[in-house]
């Protein structure tokens, strides 16, 4: 019997209140009341983008691995309606916060003992990924003339997605409840503590994830803190030569 990864969760919020002219824009509901169409679809489109890529990366490294489950359930594929809830994608945009459909995997059929670690791996690392082209390529594009920096539409979509993408990844590898990160952490810690940490995430982890996420709707810095550090981290990865 094949196991299931878990929901990848879209924390929204901080992202939506970057730009000066959003900060009453703590829901993406908010720019359809305000009537920021644009803005939106801009938003959504790269939450889409981001989550799809993610499952993706992990449907793709446990095929790598000897693992078919996720490709004979049709997850092989960069196709969104393959890979987003609807109702996790309607929670984006009403609450904040999301989720995506979670990729069968089925480790008895892995090739390698650290295939779980890097299929879990591959989800955050494809948005670290995208996250790279995205901000480099809009450099380039900058600096080959295809582009000006008075053209306001495609650098706040540029910024938002690489955000975003960085975001989900730092939120995805926190080793707590079903996020990604509970599958990566046990392989850098001694076999005993590994067991132990298995045992109370699995008791806990859930309600301690659950926990976090409502203090953040509430207004505690818990996602926004990830955020300051993928806008710190959108500076590191810039690596085309500015000026």
């Amino acid at each position: 019997m094949s196991q299931r990864r878990t929901y990848r969760l879209i924390p929204c919020r901080a992202v939506l209140g970057y730009q000066s002219r959003l900060r009453r824009a703590h829901l993406m509901i908010t720019l359809l009341n305000e009537g920021q169409w644009a803005l939106f679809s801009m938003v959504l489109v790269a939450i889409v983008i981001a989550l799809s890529f993610h499952e993706f990366g992990h449907a793709w490294t446990a095929r790598f691995f000897g693992d078919d489950t996720a490709e004979r359930a049709g997850r092989l594929t960069l196709n969104p309606v393959a890979h987003i809830d609807p109702v996790g994608l309607l929670m984006v945009v009403f609450v904040g916060f999301g989720y995506a459909r979670p990729v069968p995997i089925d480790p008895r059929k892995f090739t390698s003992r650290y295939a779980d670690l890097l299929v879990a791996a591959a989800g955050p690392g494809m948005n670290l990924l995208l996250a790279v082209v995205a901000i480099n390529g809009y450099v380039l594009m900058i600096q080959f003339g295809w582009l000006s920096l008075t053209q306001e539409d495609p650098w706040i979509f540029c910024k938002y997605f690489t955000l975003l993408n960085l975001l989900l990844m730092l939120f995805n590898l926190l080793p707590i409840g079903a996020l990604d990160g509970h599958y990566i952490l046990p392989y850098f810690l001694p076999r005993s503590w590994a067991q132990r940490y298995r045992y109370y995430n699995q008791r806990y982890g859930n309600l301690l994830l659950l926990g976090l996420i409502g203090l953040s709707i509430l207004g505690v810095p818990v996602v926004s803190t990830l955020f300051s550090l993928a806008n710190t981290m959108l500076l590191w990865i810039v690596v085309v030569p500015v000026g």
